[in-house]
Parts: structure tokens; C-alpha cells; sequence
């Protein structure tokens, strides 16, 4: 069955795994953990087995040399590109503003706008960065990416349990304060934004918040069946929504990521829990392992595990299917008529 793969909510592999993928697109498959359950899985990034590669990244500049050959292979994509422009203090290995705008200069002079979702994302209200920060600094982007993307996705930090701790030792390290603002405070400076997004001719969506939802900003499908047909299938193809968190608009994919893999040291991010081991994971990783963040040896031994369950779940399958058809033909029918 043909998947739309994102390439990874879980971690950055255009700025970090550049070489791990092209190794996985040549050998023709790639493995995935489940991070909730443990439960390992195979997926063919064949062409012909892959609707869409979405790309995700805070960094292409690595990745922009890959992109002629990923597309000679006959694969389709399209970017999710975050440029925040946050003080270093919480996006600390990630490299400065300017080179990403000039990267995202680059993809959308080689594709289109319509290839990129410029992300502003997340929002982080704080001592350094409060409202007027936002409106200033958006203002500053929105008129550097003008002609260059058409749609800038938003969403306010969450503070999920793992965050929020992050969140409380990063405040009294740093003496500042994180404020997770109100209701009002969200929607005035997101319409704020939306404003300055529309004087640069980019629309405004935002990502799980539907209270924010009006003529100004639409919800937003970062993974978008909609987006890929547009670009890559005009007589349509079948997809169906499947959300990630509430009010999530995203279209049914399968991530190959791997969660505590990224080295960018996000204060925000829910998919690393520490950067330490972030950072040993991306330092060792081996290129030629199927999963990424694991080795070699490891990643053949569940591939192989991986072969044989599915083997055996075909067989029993087959098997079934047999006793039923027996099943059926020595069924007596009586005719009463």
C-alpha cells in the first residue's frame, strides 16, 4: 500500500541524517519504533510504495545537494520549513536566522512557494520574548520570505508534562519567566500576525488551536493530502485525516524518526528528553542501520524479526482463507422450490 512518509516530526534528518536517508532511499526501506508502544516496523521507500515524502527541518542547507538526486529517483516532496527566529538562548545549536532564510530563498527558487510551509512555530511568550518581540520579529521574516513561500503555520508552545519540567529548570537556570498566556493574549497577537503576514502575501494557518480559526487564519495540515494532490496528483488520490493530538488536521503518514536523536537543543521540544544523549546518539550513529539511532547489528536483527513475523502473519493468513474456501464447498444447498 503507497504511504506518505514524514521525514520526521521525531527528529531533524534533513539538517542531521542527510547521508542516513539517501543510504535508506538506495537500499529501498527504512525502520521505524513505535515510540509509544516499542513495536518495530518496516516501511519500502520505493517509489512506486511512496506517495509523498513530507519533509520537516529547521535547517535544508545539508540537504538542498540530496534533492536532485531524491528527485531523479522518481519521488515526490515537500518542505515544512521552521524558521522562529527565537534568541539562542532556546534554540541553542541552531544556526543563525539568515542562513535558513537563505536556504528557504533556495528550495523555493529550485521548486515552488507552494513546495514550502514556512513554520513559525512554536510560540513562546516570555521575559525576552513577548508580544511586541513577536510582531517585531515576525515583521521581520514575513518581509524577507515575501514571494518566496504562501503559507506561514503557527502554534503556541504546549506544555506537555516532559516540556513543562524542561521549561521550569530552563527558568531558573536562566532567571526568566515562561508565560503560558491566555486565551485573548493568543488570539489578539495571532490576528496581529496574520495582518502582517497578509501585507507580505502569505496566508496565516494555524496548527491544533481551532479557537484561533477565522477569515484571517485557517487550521492547518502540516502533512497535507490536499498540498500533495495539488502539486503531484490532478486527478486526485485517496487520503484520510489522522490527527496526531487535538484539533490536528494532518493527513494519514508514517514517521521514520526516532525520538532523543536531534541535536538542535529546542528548549520546547517534546521529542528530546536529553539533549545529552541527543547529541551521543547523533555523534554515533551508524549510516548504514535501517533504524535510525541504532547499529547496524542491531537494526539487521530486527529487520530480520520483522521478515519473519510478517512472514508468518501471511501464512496464517493463506491458512485462513483456505479453510474458509473449504469451508464453503462442502456446504450442501438445498433447493426448495
Amino acid at each position: 500500500m503507497m504511504k506518505i512518509i514524514s521525514v520526521s516530526r521525531r527528529t531533524d534528518i534533513p539538517a542531521f541524517y542527510g547521508g542516513w536517508f539517501m543510504n535508506r532511499l538506495k537500499e529501498g526501506f527504512a525502520g521505524y519504533v513505535n515510540p509509544f508502544g516499542g513495536q518495530k516496523y518496516i516501511l519500502s521507500l520505493k517509489p512506486e510504495d511512496v506517495i509523498c515524502f513530507v519533509f520537516w527541518s529547521k535547517n535544508y542547507t545539508p540537504f538542498l545537494d540530496n534533492l536532485k538526486s531524491i528527485e531523479n529517483m522518481g519521488h515526490k516532496f515537500y518542505f515544512n520549513y521552521t524558521i522562529t527566529g527565537l534568541p539562542n538562548l532556546f534554540e541553542c545549536n541552531l544556526v543563525k536566522k539568515e542562513i535558513s532564510i537563505d536556504s528557504l530563498k533556495k528550495l523555493s527558487s529550485l521548486y515552488t512557494p507552494k513546495h514550502i510551509n514556512w513554520r513559525y512555530d512554536p510560540i513562546i511568550i516570555s521575559d525576552i520574548t513577548d508580544y511586541d518581540f513577536h510582531i517585531k520579529n515576525f515583521e521581520n521574516i514575513a518581509k524577507e520570505l515575501e514571494g518566496y513561500v504562501e503559507r506561514c503555520y503557527f502554534s503556541y508552545a504546549i506544555q506537555y508534562g516532559k516540556v513543562k519540567r524542561i521549561f521550569e529548570k530552563f527558568e531558573n537556570e536562566n532567571c526568566l519567566k515562561i508565560i503560558d498566556p491566555d486565551k485573548n493574549l493568543r488570539i489578539k497577537l495571532a490576528n496581529n500576525l496574520a495582518d502582517i503576514a497578509s501585507k507580505h502575501g502569505i496566508k496565516m494557518l494555524t496548527c491544533c488551536d481551532d479557537f484561533l480559526l477565522s477569515q484571517k487564519i485557517r487550521k492547518a495540515h502540516c502533512v497535507d493530502g490536499k498540498i500533495i494532490e495539488e502539486l503531484y496528483y490532478k486527478n486526485g488520490f485517496k487520503f484520510g485525516e489522522k490527527p496526531t493530538r487535538k484539533d490536528c488536521g494532518c493527513t494519514d503518514s508514517a514517521d521514520i524518526g526516532t525520538y532523543d536523536t536531534c541535536p538542535h537543543g529546542c528548549i520546547y521540544c517534546y521529542a528530546n528528553i536529553n539533549k545529552k544523549v541527543a547529541d551521543d546518539r547523533y555523534m554515533h550513529h551508524d549510516k548504514d542501520a535501517a533504524f535510525l539511532g541504532y547499529n547496524k547489528v542491531e537494526s539487521d536483527k530486527w529487520v530480520e524479526d520483522v521478515k519473519r513475523s510478517q512472514s508468518e502473519k501471511n501464512i496464517l493468513n493463506i491458512e485462513t482463507k483456505l479453510k474458509i474456501k473449504k469451508k464453503d464447498s462442502n456446504t450442501t444447498l438445498f433447493d426448495y422450490t
